[in-house]
């Protein structure tokens, strides 16, 4: 069975190329893995959405599509030519020994021709600030990678010409092995030993890269760094790692991002969270402060009869992407101060028996009034 991408995308099968393509975007922000670092089922899920939506936004693809999810067994195995892999991917390298059990009986031979292997990958982890990871930045990056020996044009012989084909697989970098008995044989497709899958024997090294086909260099690379950047979160340049040992197309470089804490800033997802003081008297009688946003001062108007630990939400002042715009939170506390005079100290007292507190002056009202506070009543074992 193909996979069912209207379920994927969570469309009807009658939804409109816009309906497809609005609802795509909104499961590309909930899933992108830039929002969510090294989850791989939502990674997973973010590569069947993608896979889903190529198929479903191409009419003719769709078409076809459609057509092989009402006639499951109609031959098309999926196979839409346009780069995904869905349902039946066309290749059926899994019933590669039953077709060489065939050809045992029928004297064919395998058509392979040589597998490429990709270059591997390079991983490197680049540090940020917190306000460049936040909003976004150029920056320029160095790192070493293998990259083809331009001597011997990658091959590993000397002027790219002093090998020969390898006589044992034809050039092909593939042998069949032959399993089992006179009765049942199978026959399985491995890499030629002899020429390591190189398909060639080097007769003359190249005296540049010694015979490796390829040479360490240091590259210079120029990467945008998109607005939210987290902690674990990675951009793929494709192509920019390693070469490939046999004339395969070179890895990538995945760039990992590290970030650096703020003074005053913290972050959840694209929330900021930051601490701003205020006065006694802002705290009883209200005003206006003014907290920090990543751009511009905002002022904040806050309210007669405020506590301490008060937090305000600010909408649309946190961290502003493609993917999502976040709030600024701002949580309040009172500034005590810590060196008063005579006359402050007595003000304060005269302030505070003006206050319903002076009320309390009986023991049994006060106890009640920390009963009501509390819960309990700490005068009491129970």
């Amino acid at each position: 069975m193909a996979k069912n991408y209207y379920e994927i995308l969570g469309v009807e099968k009658t939804a409109t190329q816009d309906e497809i393509k609005a609802q795509y975007r909104k499961l590309v922000k909930q899933y992108h893995p830039d929002l969510h670092p090294n989850d791989e089922a939502v990674a997973a899920k973010f590569k069947e959405i993608n896979e889903a939506n190529e198929v479903l936004s191409d009419p003719d693809k769709r078409k076809k599509y459609d057509f092989e999810l009402e006639n499951p067994f109609a031959g098309s195995g999926g196979n839409y030519s346009g780069g995904f892999s869905g349902g039946f991917s066309g290749d059926f390298s899994g019933f590669s020994d039953i077709f060489d059990i065939f050809s045992q009986f029928t004297g064919g031979g395998s058509s392979r021709s040589t597998t490429k292997a990709k270059g591997t990958n390079v991983v490197l982890t680049v540090s940020l600030s917190f306000l460049d990871a936040a909003k976004g930045c150029k920056k320029e990056i160095s790192y070493k990678r293998n990259e083809p020996c331009q001597t011997c044009k990658g091959t590993g012989a000397k002027d790219g010409t002093k090998y020969t084909i390898c006589d044992t697989c034809k050039g092909s970098g593939q042998v069949q092995q032959v399993m089992g008995n006179s009765i049942f044989r199978s026959v399985k497709t491995v890499v030629c030993p002899k020429c390591g899958g190189k398909g060639k024997i080097i007769t003359e090294k190249c005296t540049d890269c010694t015979g490796k086909g390829y040479k360490q260099t240091t590259t210079t690379l120029s990467i945008d760094i998109p607005a939210g950047a987290d902690n674990g979160s990675y951009i793929t340049k494709r192509g920019y790692g390693n070469a490939s040992v046999n004339g395969g197309e070179p890895g990538d470089l995945i760039v990992e991002f590290k970030v650096l804490p703020h003074k005053l800033f913290e972050r959840k997802g694209f929330d900021l969270f930051v601490l701003a003081p205020i006065s006694y008297k802002t705290a009883c009688l209200g005003g206006k402060i003014q907290v920090p946003t990543l751009d511009k001062p905002y002022i904040l108007t806050i309210p007669d009869g405020t506590q301490s630990g008060k937090e305000f939400v600010v909408r649309n002042k946190g961290i502003n992407s493609k993917y999502g715009i976040g709030d600024l939170h701002v949580k309040v506390f009172i500034e005590v101060p810590t060196k008063l005079t005579r006359p402050q100290k007595a003000k304060i007292i005269e302030f505070e028996n003006d206050l319903d507190i002076k009320q309390l002056n009986k023991m049994g009202e006060y106890k009640v009034n920390v009963q009501s506070l509390y819960g309990v009543n700490p005068y009491e074992d129970k």
